[in-house]
């Protein structure tokens, strides 16, 4: 066989392989459409409540304020371990104010707190709410209803074995069971021994004449209650308070469980005050931020103040509410330094 060259061979300008341009358009294709189809599959399955936004599509409850999670309020969960000018004690400040503002119009002073699971933080957002009452002047009254898994006294430091059970059965008056704690007016009544019919104990006509007795004695009840869902203690107990806040544990609580807590008691004609979203993140679009915001005086010929902002933001506080306005934020911050 005899070969011979037709025409010589030349190097090629291009490589034939591989084609960037045509792999780069597939790719950004395919990653295009990979990338939208998890986020459809994770709005459609993860229906965690995260924030605000997640709390709009599920209630237009009033939202009272949050806090954010903080790894330090793990081991020093109490209002008053936290600096006074910390974002954990303005936020609590933030919820004691609106949270007066959310009870115009209702007579008793009888607040209940609740949540839809275990694990939200209700019970130490319950004593806080207490504590940052009793900063600002107030009489108040904290009492452990949960009678499953009581905290209150642990959290405090406070004798856990007599207390409101003790009440109940007419073991001895209430107001020999009430310890008080800090140095403000605040007094705790612990929840007793754990009894073997929870439910029925708090929906007696004696839980009842009990809680009108320290509306009386009081400027303000707390009572700390357990989780809705679970058990029925909670709704038994809203139908004799003035009004319920429910705390929200950030990704700890799904919708459709939220949704139902808030069936529940609107159900047995439940006041709901507003919610309380706990355990937010400092990062991400379900962030919690706060800006101080100072008033010098700028003129003495004019005779007025003008406000100017300070370039120092904190985590932690303030929720961002998107669209809302920035004077609706100014009357709201100005309504929690006057009662501080």
């Amino acid at each position: 066989m005899r070969l011979s060259i037709i025409t010589p061979a030349t190097a090629p300008s291009s490589p034939s392989a591989p084609n960037t341009e045509l792999n780069i358009l597939a790719g950004l294709v395919i990653g295009a459409a990979l990338g939208t189809g998890w986020a459809l599959l994770k709005a459609r399955f993860d229906t965690k409540v995260r924030g605000e936004e997640d709390l709009r599509r599920i209630t237009d409850v009033p939202l009272l304020g949050g806090t954010a999670f903080d790894t330090d309020a793990q081991k020093k969960p109490l209002l008053t371990q936290a600096s006074h000018q910390s974002p954990r004690a303005e936020s609590f400040r933030q919820i004691r104010t609106n949270l007066q503002f959310a009870g115009v119009g209702t007579k008793s002073k009888i607040t209940l707190v609740t949540s839809s699971l275990p694990g939200e933080g209700k019970s130490t957002t319950a004593i806080n709410i207490a504590i940052a009452m009793a900063q600002s002047g107030k009489r108040v009254v904290l009492v452990d209803a949960d009678l499953r898994r009581p905290s209150t006294a642990d959290y405090l430091g406070i004798e856990s074995s007599v207390g409101l059970t003790t009440a109940l059965v007419g073991t001895a008056a209430v107001e020999s069971l009430l310890q008080p704690w800090g140095d403000d007016e605040l007094f705790v009544l612990a929840s007793g021994q754990i009894p073997p019919n929870p439910s029925e104990l708090l929906g007696s006509g004696a839980m009842s004449k009990l809680l009108n007795q320290l509306e009386q004695d009081f400027d303000a009840v707390i009572v700390d209650a357990p989780p809705l869902i679970p058990v029925t203690d909670a709704s038994v107990l809203a139908q004799v308070v003035g009004g319920v806040v429910l705390v929200v544990g950030s990704s700890k609580v799904k919708s459709q469980d939220l949704q139902k807590s808030i069936e529940l008691l609107q159900l047995v004609g439940a006041n709901i005050l507003g919610v309380v979203l706990n355990l937010l993140p400092t990062n991400g679009p379900d962030a919690y931020s706060y800006s101080y915001y100072s008033y010098d005086s700028m003129s003495t010929q004019a005779g007025r103040a003008q406000p100017t902002k300070t370039s120092r933001s904190v985590n932690a506080s303030h929720m961002k509410v998107g669209r809302r306005s920035i004077a609706r934020q100014v009357v709201m911050q100005n309504g929690a330094s006057k009662s501080r």
